[in-house]
């Protein structure tokens, strides 16, 4: 039987390149977004959902259950950014990000992680930021977020520490996505977000004897 895999927000960015370095290693790949991408993998399952509500994120389990019998990773990688500061960024940004950026994380994992939990053996990687852990101008809620993501993404690896589930908060620096569309830097300043895929297959691919708990990555050159 392959691996299964479920990525959040896997049709574009780093949940994209998960989506298909998993795929190439032969998992069966379960993936949700709000809107469905050309040229995904033939065999990946597709399921539309707006992950900042409850009701889609739960829909999304409730197809994962019913289109395998388990979950061997989880990367919770849905997540938006808006500039602004706390004092002046428009009304409802800080709800809108937690709702995107964390929620939708923390129910899909209560969702799921029963079966992984029963099973004793399973993975899951939380896509943070550098913003997790440095907070910058212009960040607001976006840096709110992301440390209450890694928060999460800690107080699981202790929770789950005795039922060998693994868990590894990924924090990225700045990667070549969407989220920097229109920025007049060249391409190599960037990450790629394929780069980013491969530190998680590495990651998956160690021991069940071992887990990396926290992974930084930044530009060769330093954050923007």
């Amino acid at each position: 039987m392959n691996k299964t895999i479920v990525v959040t927000g896997g049709t574009k960015g780093i949940g994209r390149a998960i989506v298909d370095k998993f795929d190439k290693e032969g998992f069966t790949v379960l993936v949700c977004a709000r809107t469905e991408e050309e040229g995904l993998p033939e065999n990946v399952h597709f399921f539309k959902a707006d992950m900042s509500k409850k009701t889609e994120v739960l829909a999304f389990a409730d197809f994962v259950k019913t289109t395998v019998n388990q979950v061997d990773v989880l990367v919770n990688n849905t997540g938006f950014f808006l500039p602004g500061q706390i004092h002046n960024e428009e009304e409802g940004t800080l709800e809108a990000m937690i709702e995107t950026n964390l929620y939708s994380a923390y129910h899909l994992t209560r969702a799921l992680v029963g079966e992984m939990i029963e099973r004793k053996e399973g993975y899951i990687f939380n896509i943070c930021s550098t913003a997790s852990i440095t907070a910058y101008t212009n960040g607001g809620s976006y840096c709110i977020s992301k440390f209450a993501m890694l928060g999460m993404s800690k107080v699981l690896r202790e929770e789950l520490k005795p039922h060998h589930v693994r868990v590894t908060s990924i924090l990225p620096g700045a990667t070549l996505t969407n989220s920097w569309a229109g920025v007049e830097l060249p391409a190599e300043r960037f990450m790629a977000p394929e780069d980013i895929a491969q530190v998680v297959w590495t990651a998956y691919c160690l021991p069940d004897s071992t887990v990396l708990e926290e992974i930084l990555l930044r530009p060769m050159l330093g954050d923007l």
